[in-house]
């Protein structure tokens, strides 16, 4: 089969089995590839995004995916490179993607067999280049025959969108072709074949949770409304980060700083939701072996990093709360509320918040570091669409996963960084001319380093030189040429006019700039946990 029917046939089969969108970073032993995806844009089968560069192109794909999971939908999302170090730039995508277990197929083009090891131009091992990050893996040689091809992709498809495992993630097709690359006629898709039938995994039974146990709820990222309907039924306090879904009433807003000062020391359950990754105290909290840890959602990578978890379920069933179960609920929310009376928050608590409130229905994408914590402080219970990489928590690629998030929903998204995660993604900000411009705002919390180094032990040292140049990283950028130059409208705003700020509609591509003294940081986390011990010792006890 040559180069181009391989082509055809494969994107024919992506198509049927579901995969409605695909990035593309341009490259020659991957124009077969481009050809017939181009074809099948036009037909309708499927939507095309092109990017600039591979990096970023994996980042726009993982964008693409979590606006699928905000739709309600779970489609695969497609991404196209080249032979070589095309290759490996999606790493860090594929990475975040198995951790947050999006559904990715990663088609790369490769050089034929016989060229392997031989030292030809732009040809390396990249059968298994993504080891253990992918759910399925398949290695096609050039003028693979097209009879078996449909049940392969349907086999990669299920197994991105863990249909039978209930563990979906990235999975990688490496294609092999041979030359000639250019295909010799066009080609105009007919009608789409129907989808190979994949029966999904059975639903377990929920586990029936009895009333009247000292409950906490851990709704971390991704958990979604059952963290909260959980909460809700039982009467329990939820305990939900920013980008869980589920910080929506009862949620508390100050909980990390009432699990430090002890108000959790009687409670005997804890019920655990999506991937909670954000505060110490909650991981010291799942870390206690006197409790009874229940994890919800019964995938094959349940997050249990202690090791005590106590069941592993696919679903719960509170029974009716009892008064006590009411009593103990309130006695969380009522330390929660005078907490926050008590409060001086920091300029980046401020300004998380007043983000937080400004975002109604657009949906909120938050780059890791201080960003996403400053919002886990100070954000009050709301409907707040809200999501973040935090499959590995890194930095990498949060734009781009921004920009992605915005061409797979059509509409507005902005996007909360800090300065250190914009430089480290500003080119992702590049758009080729021919493709559509999305509605994009980016606000850069700008404290000019990492300033999250500073509430780490690492902060506390006594070479202040050395924790300033090595883990601080104080960098001078000025992000409004910076943005300029990638086509971005650029503002820069005190705290005092971020909500004004906000307040006009998003429209193409913007960058506000919010300027963060970070020099209280350290301070204001010392004051907030003095207030909380005084509180909790207030309280009355269960």
């Amino acid at each position: 089969m040559s180069a181009t029917a391989l082509a055809r046939e494969l994107v024919t089969q992506l198509a049927a089995a579901g995969v409605r969108d695909v990035v593309l970073s341009p490259g020659s032993r991957s124009a077969p590839l481009a050809y017939a995806f181009a074809a099948a844009d036009s037909a309708g089968w499927l939507r095309t995004h092109v990017r600039l560069d591979e990096r970023g192109a994996g980042f726009f794909a993982v964008g693409l995916a979590r606006a699928g999971l905000l739709r309600g939908e779970a489609g695969p999302v497609a991404v196209v490179t080249t032979s070589g170090t095309a290759v490996a730039n999606l790493h860090p995508a594929v990475l975040e993607a198995s951790h947050s277990s999006l559904p990715l197929v990663l088609v790369t083009a490769d050089r034929p067999h016989e060229l392997r090891g031989t030292g030809a131009n732009q040809t390396t091992a990249q059968v298994g280049i993504f080891a253990g990050a992918v759910r399925a893996a398949l290695d096609l040689p050039a003028g693979f025959a097209p009879a078996a091809l449909r049940g392969h992709v349907a086999r990669l498809v299920a197994a991105a969108g863990g249909t039978v495992s209930n563990d979906p993630g990235p999975v990688h097709l490496n294609v092999g072709l041979r030359e000639p690359l250019a295909p010799p006629d066009s080609w105009a898709p007919g009608s789409l074949p129907g989808p190979v039938r994949v029966e999904p995994a059975g639903q377990a039974v929920p586990l029936v949770l009895s009333a009247g146990r000292r409950t906490v709820v851990v709704a971390g990222d991704g958990a979604g409304p059952a963290a909260a309907a959980a909460a809700a039924a039982g009467g329990w306090p939820l305990l939900a980060e920013p980008t869980s879904g589920s910080r929506v009433t009862p949620a508390l807003t100050h909980y990390q700083a009432l699990l430090t000062a002890g108000l959790a020391a009687s409670a005997e359950r804890v019920l655990v939701f999506g991937h909670p990754t954000l505060s110490r105290p909650v991981s010291a909290l799942l870390a206690r072996p006197d409790l009874e840890v229940v994890v919800v959602g019964a995938s094959p990578r349940w997050t249990d990093v202690a090791g005590v978890a106590t069941a592993v379920v696919g679903g719960v069933s509170p029974t009716a709360p009892t008064t006590a179960d009411r009593a103990w609920q309130v006695l969380w929310q009522r330390a929660d509320a005078e907490l926050g009376v008590l409060l001086d928050p920091s300029p980046i608590e401020r300004a998380a918040r007043i983000l937080w409130e400004a975002a109604g229905d657009t949906p909120l994408v938050v780059g890791s570091s201080n960003a996403v914590r400053a919002l886990d402080l100070a954000a009050p219970a709301a409907p707040v669409r809200a999501v973040a990489n935090r499959g590995l928590a890194g930095i990498d690629g949060t734009l781009a996963t921004a920009a992605g998030l915005a061409a797979g929903l059509g509409e507005p998204v902005r996007a909360v960084v800090g300065d250190l995660t914009f430089l480290h993604d500003v080119g992702s900000l590049a758009r080729g001319v021919a493709e559509p411009a999305a509605d994009l705002q980016v606000v850069v919390l700008n404290d000019a380093g990492g300033g999250i180094f500073a509430m780490l032990e690492y902060g506390g040292g006594a070479d202040r030189e050395l924790f300033r140049r090595y883990f601080a990283t104080p960098q001078a950028v000025d992000v409004a040429p910076l943005a300029k130059a990638f086509g971005a409208r650029h503002t820069r705003v005190g705290a005092r006019d971020l909500a004004a700020a906000l307040a006009a509609p998003i429209r193409g591509l913007s960058v506000i700039e919010v300027a963060i003294d970070a020099r209280d940081l350290v301070a204001s986390r010392a004051a907030t946990a003095r207030h909380a011990a005084a509180v909790v010792r207030r309280v009355p006890s269960q």
